[in-house]
């Protein structure tokens, strides 16, 4: 994934939102439904990129890790380059649940309205996506 590609991922969902708007019910906050729209999104970009390649999305995950690592681009040191790492082998969910509670500092409720998951179920995932973490971190 490159620049471009966030760039269309981005734009496919400012379309689906804007074509959405009037299917909206307000039975969750707009951030909540538009974020799900997102996430939504970048999971089948991924999806379908991995199978347009024959691979498999964990080998498509590697092959975006190496990415950042030669992105000239990045500008992240060593430590979060680590970080993005240790996330990128977490299972899908782990990663989402660790991004929001981590990156976006998102509390449990707007998780789990956003992923429609009970905030005990997220708060294990994390848990899970934290030790799995340290232990990347540590063996490396």
């Amino acid at each position: 994934m490159n620049h471009d590609d966030a760039d269309d991922v981005l734009q496919n969902t400012f379309v689906k939102i804007f074509q959405n708007l009037k299917n909206f019910k307000g039975e969750s906050k707009l951030y909540s439904w538009m974020y799900r729209i997102a996430t939504n999104e970048a999971i089948n970009f991924i999806n379908t990129r991995a199978k347009k390649s024959g691979i498999s999305n964990e080998e498509l995950k590697d092959k975006l890790v190496k990415n950042l690592e030669a992105d000239v681009d990045y500008d992240g040191n060593e430590i979060q380059l680590k970080l993005q790492k240790a996330v990128a082998t977490l299972p899908e969910k782990q990663q989402q649940v660790f991004k929001m509670k981590y990156f976006e500092e998102l509390k449990y409720e707007e998780m789990s309205e956003i992923l429609q998951t009970s905030v005990g179920a997220l708060k294990a995932s994390y848990f899970h996506a934290v030790k799995k973490i340290e232990e990347f971190l540590n063996s490396n």
